[in-house]
């Protein structure tokens, strides 16, 4: 399993890596993704929706359950991964690449920073 130091993470098992244009990217983890087994269908909310920090914005699919996604931060959907439409399994082989899911313009950029290291993430997931 492999968790990029570039990223902070959520206790929801989302990763949230700051962009250079200011926008943050938002996944679900490599531990999410083998949680949920093989992905078939991912669904986002729509560009220019704004979410807040906790609430929905999205749902996966897998072979075994539907399971809701929350935004790690508030802010607005500036633009939804259209790859995974026909390609869900992306979310699987690549989380961290092109299994992205949303790009949020974040309403407090520093909102970021409150959220957990990849040392504190592996620490809760038990992980080495």
């Amino acid at each position: 399993m492999t968790f990029p130091d570039d990223c902070r993470y959520t206790k929801d098992h989302e990763w949230v890596r700051l962009e250079d244009d200011g926008l943050v990217t938002v996944g679900i983890t490599d531990y999410a993704q083998s949680e949920l087994g093989d992905i078939v269908f991912v669904e986002m909310e729509a560009e220019g929706t704004e979410v807040e920090a906790e609430g929905p914005f999205g749902t996966v699919e897998a072979v075994k359950t539907v399971s809701e996604l929350f935004a790690p931060i508030a802010g607005t959907v500036e633009s939804v991964n259209p790859d995974l439409d026909d390609a869900p399994e992306s979310v699987n082989t690549d989380p961290y690449g092109a299994g992205w899911m949303v790009k949020l313009r974040p309403a407090q950029a520093s909102d970021v920073d409150g959220l957990l290291s990849v040392d504190e993430y592996k620490e809760m997931i038990g992980a080495d």
